[in-house]
């Protein structure tokens, strides 16, 4: 049977025989932008069936159908791990939620700090941002995606079960190996704390500090941007503590 090369993430269960309607966007995407038509095949995934092989068997302008043939790849669990990270301009949010996709994180948490400069976040875009990521990048998991919540907040009801890696930018050029940092934690439930673009304020960095299930790392001698200081610890971790191993 031949295989496909588009990937669609769809709402609806999967199985052998099942219809899926597409949305207006996903069928202008396959017909109108990719030219597919009736007889095509496409991969679809929704986050909790797998992966499946479907066949375009309704095509038009506005609306399309696929049926579903058979599953091409069992549903898989990403690393248990979360992702805190301050909302910044709105490229740069996109970029992080994206590639948190890629990296494999289960569970998105914006949140507001005092030196957060931009507090808004539309969940239902990156939503979508998630999807168009997961198509993109063979994932079979759709990450949570929370509202943004005070930093105070979250740290208030947090599980002490779960580690929290905090990326201190005040630790940069401290000659210490990150990667050294991170070979001697044990497996297990973990998030990764990215602060803003201004940085933590005095006393989030004691109460950062006091918690015992905080620990602050460095990325390097060099103080990253938010956004390349997310993927640098997601990567970090993958590589020592994820499924890259």
């Amino acid at each position: 049977m031949a295989m496909a090369k588009i990937r669609l993430c769809v709402d609806h269960a999967l199985g052998a025989g099942q219809s899926l309607p597409l949305t207006e966007a996903q069928a202008h995407y396959l017909f109108g932008v990719m030219r597919e038509g009736v007889g095509s095949r496409v991969l679809v995934f929704n986050g909790r069936d797998g992966e499946w092989l479907a066949e375009v068997v309704e095509a038009g302008k506005r609306k399309g159908v696929l049926t579903g043939l058979e599953q091409t790849r069992v549903q898989s669990a990403p690393p248990d791990l979360w992702l805190l990270f301050a909302p910044v301009k709105k490229a740069r949010t996109d970029f992080i939620v994206e590639k948190a996709v890629e990296l494999g994180v289960a569970r998105l948490l914006p949140v507001s700090t005092d030196f957060t400069n931009s507090e808004r976040l539309r969940r239902d875009k990156a939503e979508a941002h998630v999807r168009e990521a997961a198509e993109q990048c063979g994932a079979l998991h759709l990450p949570e995606v929370d509202d943004v919540a005070p930093l105070s907040k979250v740290l208030a009801g947090w599980d002490p079960e779960r580690g929290i890696l905090w990326a201190d930018e005040a630790q940069a050029g401290d000659g210490v190996s990150p990667a050294g940092l991170l070979s001697g934690l044990a497996s297990g439930p973990w998030a990764i704390l990215i602060g803003p673009e201004g940085g933590f304020s005095d006393a989030e960095r004691d109460r950062l500090r006091a918690l015992p299930f905080v620990k602050s790392i460095t990325l390097g001698p060099r103080i990253l941007r938010a956004e390349t200081a997310a993927l640098a610890a997601l990567t970090l971790w993958q590589a020592h503590l994820g499924d890259w191993r």
